[in-house]
């Protein structure tokens, strides 16, 4: 089976860090949200697309792991790998780190469902979810 990934280059901006001038932990989540978005461009895997076919993808699970302290002015890299699942689930890894030395900041994971425009979970996969899968897996 085929490994899908993407990568994401961050700046750490001033108003992601605290008083210690370290990345506040609510940031990570909106740093994988970004890398979501970039593995939906790359493989036409969009929220717009999700909309657009009748569902949403709400998240379910967020996991962070932190290893090294992310700091105001760094410039680390961001890694998304979709994770294979027979069932009707959405689900991503994370990686955090220095694209020079390779050095982790952060590993993640996070797990999306599926509902419908009514807001009812969808407990199959659906159809166009299936297409996609053949298509790039």
């Amino acid at each position: 089976m085929k490994t899908l990934t993407t990568e994401k280059d961050l700046t750490i901006r001033f108003s992601e860090v605290d008083s210690m001038n370290v990345v506040w932990h609510g940031s990570y989540s909106l740093y994988f949200e970004d890398a979501r978005e970039a593995f939906g461009e790359q493989y036409e895997l969009s929220y717009s697309r999700y909309y657009d076919e009748g569902f949403f993808a709400p998240l379910v699970d967020l996991t962070f792991n932190f290893r090294r302290p992310l700091l105001y002015g760094m410039h680390p890299r961001i890694s998304i790998t979709y994770v294979p699942s027979d069932a009707a689930k959405i689900v991503f890894d994370y990686k955090i780190y220095n694209p020079e030395d390779g050095e982790v900041y952060a590993t993640g994971r996070s797990t999306q469902v599926f509902m419908d425009h009514d807001y009812q979970l969808v407990w199959y996969c659906p159809e166009f979810f299936e297409n996609w899968k053949r298509k790039w897996l």
